[in-house]
């Protein structure tokens, strides 16, 4: 027993050295610098960060924009892998290639691609004033609306691709079981597949959101100047203030809040979880 453990141990320690040496030494070496002071270690880089109302401003746009990049991206990605886990194999190989495109385009090229569809001058601007929907150029470049859109796009794959693998699981004649009983489709997908994919949609989840709270080159490029997130102005303290307590503070504040998030979210959705299990496996008319 000693000696299979010892053996563990030694089997493990070349993945441990290059998780320390790549993610564990920045991040210990970015938490120490956030206290640097002139007159040495202090807080002052994060009572800046929570007593400034334009950080304050950043940090909930960061937010909002994750958490509705996430929503967005988890219903079009549920939907079509739902779509896609009814066709036939040969159709789900084409439309897989698909949907993991945009995945397979370097991000500044997918940006700039999207930077273009959304200017003044392009498709989306010249047939909206051929259609008579404007009277002029219309740009969603450095808007919301245009940010969101670049994200959810590069999202999508990431949740069909979990809900994809969860509905594997699924046995085809549940579904007709329910169907011979008089269950409609709503009901079915609620009872029967819902509760067998949320793994899936909670992985995806948590996905999505790390990937939009703390996404850099699409906010930079299509949001600018104008919608500023915790990424961009991380990296404006860093390279053009020159402040590197203030940035480093900024990016703990960051992980420190997208992991309370997690955590939270994920006890929340594995109580849901749960309860559905238990709603699954409960003989119809029996009392909760």
């Amino acid at each position: 027993m000693h000696s299979q453990r010892t053996m563990l141990i030694w089997m493990t320690l070349p993945a441990l050295l290059f998780y320390l040496a790549l993610l564990a030494v920045p991040l210990l070496s970015i938490f120490l610098l956030s206290f640097e002071t002139e007159a040495g270690p202090g807080l002052d880089s994060y009572r800046q960060v929570f007593s400034d109302p334009y950080f304050l401003t950043i940090f909930l746009r960061t937010l909002g924009l994750s958490l509705l990049v996430t929503a967005i991206a988890l219903v079009l990605g549920t939907g079509e892998a739902l779509v896609l886990s009814r066709m036939s194999p040969s159709w789900q190989g084409i439309f897989l290639v698909v949907i993991l495109g945009p995945l397979l385009i370097s991000v500044i090229v997918r940006t700039l691609g999207w930077a273009i569809l959304f200017g003044g001058n392009g498709p989306l601007s010249v047939a909206a004033q051929w259609l008579h929907l404007s009277d002029g150029p219309i740009s969603l470049m450095y808007s919301m609306t245009g940010l969101i859109a670049a994200l959810v796009h590069v999202s999508v794959p990431f949740v069909v691709i979990s809900v994809w693998v969860s509905l594997q699981g699924i046995n085809p004649d549940v579904e007709r079981a329910g169907a011979s009983l008089g269950a409609n489709g709503f009901t079915i997908f609620r009872r029967l597949v819902l509760p067998r994919i949320l793994p899936g949609i909670l992985s995806a989840s948590l996905v999505v959101f790390s990937l939009a709270a703390t996404a850099f080159a699409t906010p930079a490029i299509i949001g600018g100047r104008r919608l500023k997130v915790v990424a961009t102005a991380i990296y404006d303290e860093f390279l053009s203030m020159l402040n590197w307590p203030l940035g480093a503070a900024l990016a703990v504040v960051l992980l420190l809040v997208n992991v309370g998030l997690f955590s939270l979210f994920n006890r929340v959705l594995n109580r849901s979880r749960r309860r559905a299990t238990t709603s699954l496996s409960r003989p119809e008319g029996q009392p909760t």
